[in-house]
């Protein structure tokens, strides 16, 4: 997990700035003994056979990148996708861009381009964990990912997007306290200045449910969602959808 100390021990709070040294130390401690998992093997692209196929887009980060799940079957957008099928009857072709430890602007600036060389029907965005834990701004945050709907839309149309919400890291059982408290906080926050963005049209926040950080539904490194969780996850998402 890519916490840096560094970027902990330069927080902008009273409670981070006080706890620096602390927070630094426990950063180190967590990515040393933090097991650091591949991202799901396979393709890139699917299908869940049905009529009148549609096609799904998702963009993010290590969850989007399928870590925790041997496939993007079993992984978030696989899981997505088969549920939207199931829920409206047709068929679902997926494909994934992302990376891990990837945060809002990186996936605008470097992986948008060769997303969009093909049409979609629906754009998923999960991002929002590395912007917390490298300590970007609420309002830094929010800037980039307007900034990604408006480039998803001048390269797809106005296409209907999903802004999954930033899991809560307050809830992950690899960080110990109070590291888990301050990046719970700053994900809480971040994710608040995400859902403003639903006011623009065609623009759905979804918040990450809280069944998926249970202790048993992580994968091995108590970092990312195992294939339970990513189920749980795609169900709340085409809920939303």
């Amino acid at each position: 997990m890519p916490i840096s100390p560094k970027l902990l021990a330069t927080g902008t709070t009273g409670t981070t700035v006080a706890l620096a040294p602390l927070l630094a130390v426990q950063g180190v401690r967590v990515r040393r003994s933090t097991p650091r998992l591949p991202g799901a093997c396979g393709p890139l692209t699917g299908s869940v056979p049905g009529p009148r196929p549609l096609c799904l887009l998702a963009l993010g980060e290590s969850t989007v990148d399928g870590v925790g799940a041997r496939t993007h079957e079993e992984a978030l957008t696989g899981q997505l996708a088969s549920a939207l099928a199931r829920r409206w009857g047709r068929g679902v072709d997926w494909r994934v861009a992302a990376r891990t430890g990837a945060n809002a602007r990186t996936v605008t600036a470097e992986l948008l381009t060769d997303a969009c060389r093909e049409p979609a029907d629906l754009v998923v965005v999960a991002l929002g964990v590395n912007d917390t834990i490298e300590l970007n701004s609420a309002r830094r945050y929010r800037r980039d990912l307007l900034a990604l709907v408006v480039a998803v839309r001048r390269a797809l149309g106005p296409v209907p997007v999903v802004l999954a919400g930033v899991p809560p890291l307050g809830a992950f059982p690899t960080l110990p306290q109070p590291l888990r408290l301050v990046l719970g906080l700053r994900g809480a926050a971040l994710d608040a200045a995400a859902a403003t963005l639903a006011a623009l049209p065609g623009v759905t926040h979804c918040p990450v449910p809280r069944a998926v950080v249970q202790p048993d539904l992580f994968a091995p490194d108590g970092f990312h969602p195992g294939p339970a969780g990513y189920h749980l996850w795609a169900e709340k998402l085409a809920e939303a959808v």
